[in-house]
């Protein structure tokens, strides 16, 4: 008997794939440019705000080779994630839970685990007071709210997302430009060949934030999985079969399928097809994603560099914000420190739905790929959005500050699911892909590459976090 393309797919757990043609590619790339942006912009937040701008401050520009590999890294993590999309319309998690059940369950949780204390609405808030005053945890309930009603009145959910980061990633942009005119000192620019010349590895710094300079440079985490969930929104490839998450309000759902996926036969005029919507989904990864978060990590950094190095006292956290604002106001003009502000709370804003988006997005996946069949995925997906908005905001009413085990957890989860789904996505897309779309040896190495960096990390971080945490606990 011959078998088809469908045959590969495992279907113990999840089930099987419907074969059709693979859709043709659209002519104009700019009706493919979205996931990428919205993957940076969610991403414009811990990394470029405040993680890599607080090490220069510390240490000057020499660890910014850490933003090019893990950018770099990060790229050929979320195409290996998207081809396995681009072919079958399911998402990486559908995929894994093909092999076992419950391994869509395990990084949904830890997907929560990462993201449960409100960080990103909080951190937006506090910088709301520094240019209002107020009280941070009450608007920080407010835009967890808002957050709540924006996703759940959006008739297409992917559609609100992505113009809210279209935004978000121009402003951030616009800032950039001006802060290269007015701000970034000639002092920076000298500093910049460093980071080529004499890279440095800052461990009096930490492994812990190291690792998590490596992981949140543009994505990291969950993040990097959901862009799954967003080309099958947008329509890339054999999602463009699959139905979009919409609002059970104002929204029109579509039938659910009765498989899990589709996948196309190898045929000359399929395989064709493919060659162009790979083409095309790795050059707007490159041309969004990985540009995007580079430029603002390099040119955040040297703003950090020329205002606050050497500034005795900062802290890794939003406070640093305020004091480079304040430092901004008095160099350049007041204008420009509250520019400064107004720009990271809507940056930070923007970040904290995308988070609350994608932490739900993939729960929902899974829970309805593999636990909750006959319940609409839409349904599932707002009431998840609903638990973590008021979850969140029970958090903040209740003043229950980010306690160490939550940090300990943020610090060392994300490098952890990182090293194990780039282990399955090289057994994934090599065993039940088609050979002609399977990786070529090089993205191999590259995905093998990963599972050692994340891998020696997150061994490192969860050594040096759980020293502390026992200290803590003592």
């Amino acid at each position: 008997m011959t078998q088809t393309a469908a045959d590969r797919f495992p279907t113990r757990h999840v089930p099987g794939v419907a074969v059709r043609d693979l859709p043709e590619p659209p002519r104009s790339a700019w009706r493919i440019i979205g996931p990428g942006v919205v993957a940076a912009g969610v991403g414009l937040a811990s990394g470029e705000f405040i993680l890599f701008p607080y090490i220069a401050s510390q240490v000057g520009l020499v660890f910014l080779w850490a933003a090019a590999i893990g950018l770099i890294t990060q790229w050929f993590l979320n195409m290996e994630i998207e081809r396995y999309t681009l072919a079958t319309g399911e998402t990486a998690l559908t995929g894994f839970s093909r092999f076992w059940r419950h391994w869509g369950l395990v990084f949904a949780i830890m997907t929560y685990f990462a993201n449960l204390w409100p960080g990103w609405a909080s951190s937006s808030a506090t910088m709301v007071t520094y240019l209002f005053g107020g009280d941070a945890a009450w608007i920080a309930v407010g835009m967890l709210l808002l957050i709540g009603v924006t996703l759940t009145l959006a008739p297409v959910i992917y559609v609100a997302l992505e113009r809210v980061e279209f935004v978000k990633v121009g402003l951030v942009v616009l800032f950039i430009g001006v802060a290269v005119v007015f701000a970034i000192s000639a002092d920076a620019w000298r500093e910049l060949p460093r980071a080529v010349t004499a890279p440095a590895f800052p461990t009096e710094l930490g492994f812990a934030l190291m690792l998590s300079a490596l992981v949140f440079a543009g994505a990291g985490g969950g993040q990097n999985l959901v862009q799954s969930n967003w080309i099958r929104d947008k329509g890339f490839g054999m999602g463009a079969y699959v139905p979009r998450l919409v609002s059970p309000v104002t929204g029109r759902e579509e039938a659910a399928p009765d498989t899990s996926g589709y996948v196309f036969e190898p045929t000359a005029e399929n395989l064709g097809r493919w060659r162009r919507w790979w083409r095309v989904a790795n050059s707007e990864q490159l041309l969004t994603f990985l540009l995007i978060s580079f430029v603002t990590i390099g040119l955040m950094s040297m703003l950090a560099y020329s205002t606050v190095h050497g500034v005795p006292g900062l802290a890794n956290s939003v406070s640093f914000l305020n004091v480079e604002g304040e430092r901004l106001t008095e160099s350049v003009a007041p204008w420009f420190g509250t520019l400064f502000w107004v720009i990271g709370a809507v940056s930070l804003f923007a970040a904290a739905m995308g988070i609350v988006d994608y932490t739900s997005r993939l729960a929902a996946d899974v829970l309805k790929t593999s636990y909750l069949r006959r319940m609409s995925e839409s349904r599932i997906y707002f009431g998840l959005v609903w638990g973590l908005v008021l979850l969140g905001c029970v958090i903040l009413l209740s003043g229950f500050d980010q306690p160490l085990p939550l940090l300990v957890i943020s610090a060392c989860v994300g490098g952890l699911m990182m090293f194990l789904y780039s282990i399955l996505l090289l057994v994934l897309n090599r065993r039940v892909l088609p050979a002609q779309i399977r990786p070529r040896a090089y993205r191999v190495v590259a995905l093998i590459w990963a599972v050692a960096l994340f891998g020696v990390f997150s061994a490192l971080t969860i050594w040096q976090q759980g020293e502390r945490l026992l200290d803590w606990l003592r």
